[in-house]
């Protein structure tokens, strides 16, 4: 449907209710989710009400919300529903020219009409002192009607004139005055208003008028007056005008106060929206749907933490706690290297604890043990985790901090096996035994990626590979091809009886020794890893500030 259709069909609609041979109700909405709410619960159309716009902005009924801010606010109502808005513009927010073009605005936002009120700008709301708010000159007023009508595009677009003579004090005789001149003038409703408890005003209005057009009330003084006489007067249209914000804000003071004193949300979670009832309203499915439609689907990646050991060499400070668990820069070290994994999108986190595993409390993972962690290496951590294995993984020790973008860097790497070697071979800030990786060639730093592989990784340096081109971080990358080979590895290395104290090192080295291809990505410092008390140190300065 094009925008013109859409526009045509909701001033149509709003002309139809107002044609309709039955009593028709509008209710008020003041932003989207309130709009969508209304149409929900079944309503033709909606009232913006210039209360409650300016109310949702916190400013008073008197033009202090400029008339594009109400504009604005009304084209994320309309886009949300399906039926016609008809705005409270008060005054017409200025003389004829305003007029001309705030009907030409609406129009462009799919508004169905404006009801502008015979008052002076800015004007107050009528409730306020209405007795004293001087009226428009009624000339005046219809030039304005006259200069909307002839800028409408849309024939069905509607432009109802509010009849405020009741309220300002005035007789009978004068409101039938004005609302004649504003028939003649082109109106296509008159809008008739009155402060009084009692519907005695409308009803001798309704009964003089006689149906000459479309008769437009507001009983939010006169609420108790049965539905059953307005239609019997005629009425042809009821607006509901300030119901949904009073009602927002009776439940958000309640709430509000309960929470301010009970200091908890047990209570009140019963009494409030579900978070789903609001992704509901925002229209959360149709963009999941969209998005399977539109978006091709990054292949989601997990990650491998092992995270088993204590330590030991922390001595006091991890009797009571895994090494993961010690607080760096006041967060657990797992935690930064969780919110690193967050921060990629990273969200399938699978923890091999094993030492202390109670102590593993970190929210948005999954945590298996290796109840065997004290007579067994990596590669037993590794197996405990093999449940968990994707087609696009990393395998990572705990230990370990670094800056983003390596991460970012490989996890965009094609490769069905990587490993993420440093090539600063004198990093004096890296602690612990090294594992010296031996490569294909050496890092050129250059900004194009090399096509560099894994030869060998050992704690040792073994003659026959020379000098070693960097050093393993602990970090890895798994796709596709290499979950096979890892899970083919780990099931011929576990028939070896040594297959407790192997690490993952030893089976990258068979993985080269079987012919595989292993990928290396070379990075120049900008992580470490926390062995030592001397390590924490380095550790908190490295996290200054994130």
């Amino acid at each position: 449907m094009s925008k013109s259709e859409k526009t045509r069909s909701k001033c149509k609609q709003f002309r139809d209710l107002l044609k309709s041979s039955e009593l028709e109700f509008i209710l008020e909405a003041h932003n989207g989710v309130s709009a969508r709410i209304a149409e929900q619960s079944g309503f033709k159309g909606l009232w913006g009400s210039g209360l409650a716009l300016s109310a949702q902005f916190g400013v008073r009924d008197s033009n202090e919300a400029s008339w594009t801010q109400i504009i604005d606010m009304l084209e994320f109502m309309s886009d949300v529903t399906s039926i016609p808005i008809l705005l409270d513009g008060d005054t017409g927010y200025g003389n004829f020219n305003n007029m001309r073009r705030l009907v030409t605005k609406l129009e462009q936002r799919d508004i169905a009409g404006v009801c502008i009120e015979d008052k002076q700008f800015p004007k107050t709301n009528s409730f306020i002192d209405g007795e004293r708010q001087p009226l428009a000159d009624v000339d005046e007023f219809c030039g304005k009607i006259k200069a909307g009508k002839d800028s409408q595009s849309d024939d069905d677009f509607s432009v109802v004139a509010r009849v405020e003579a009741l309220i300002a004090g005035w007789d009978m005789h004068e409101a039938l005055r004005r609302a004649e001149a504003y028939h003649q003038a082109g109106a296509d409703a008159i809008l008739i208003h009155s402060k009084l408890s009692s519907a005695e005003e409308i009803l001798g209005f309704a009964a003089e008028w006689a149906g000459r057009s479309p008769l437009v009330i507001v009983p939010t003084k006169y609420f108790s007056t049965p539905t059953d006489v307005f239609r019997k007067a005629g009425i042809d249209l009821v607006i509901w005008a300030n119901h949904m914000i009073r009602a927002a804000i009776a439940a958000m003071e309640n709430i509000s106060q309960q929470i301010h004193q009970q200091q908890s949300l047990v209570n009140v979670e019963d009494q409030i929206a579900s978070v789903n009832k609001i992704f509901s309203l925002q229209g959360a499915e149709e963009l999941s749907q969209a998005q399977s439609r539109y978006l091709k689907r990054k292949e989601e990646s997990h990650a491998i933490v092992l995270a088993a050991s204590r330590g030991s060499s922390l001595h006091e400070l991890t009797e009571d706690k895994p090494k993961v668990m010690l607080s760096i820069g006041g967060k657990p070290l797992l935690r930064r290297l969780v919110d690193e994994f967050k921060k990629q999108s990273v969200n399938k986190i699978t923890v091999v604890a094993g030492y202390k595993a109670e102590a593993v409390d970190i929210s948005g993972i999954d945590v298996c043990v290796n109840d065997s962690y004290d007579k067994t290496s990596e590669l037993s951590s590794l197996a405990c985790a093999e449940s968990a294995f994707n087609d696009n993984m990393l395998i990572m020790y705990g230990d370990v901090l670094f800056r983003g973008y390596i991460l970012s860097d490989l996890l965009d790497h094609k490769a069905d096996m990587v490993v993420v070697v440093d090539s600063m071979k004198e990093n004096t800030s890296i602690s612990g035994a090294p594992d010296y990786a031996y490569c294909t060639c050496e890092d050129d730093r250059s900004l194009l990626k090399q096509e560099v592989f894994i030869k060998h990784i050992a704690e040792q340096q073994p003659a026959e590979f020379g000098e070693p081109n960097g050093r393993w971080i602990g970090m890895l990358k798994v796709s596709l091809k290499g979950r096979q080979w890892l899970h083919d590895a780990l099931l011929e290395l576990s028939a070896q009886d040594n297959f407790e104290q192997l690490t993952v090192p030893d089976l990258l080295n068979h993985l080269v020794a079987k012919g595989k291809v292993i990928h290396v990505h070379y990075i120049s410092g900008h992580w470490l890893d926390v062995n030592s008390l001397e390590d924490i140190d380095r550790a908190s300065d490295f996290t200054y500030g994130q």
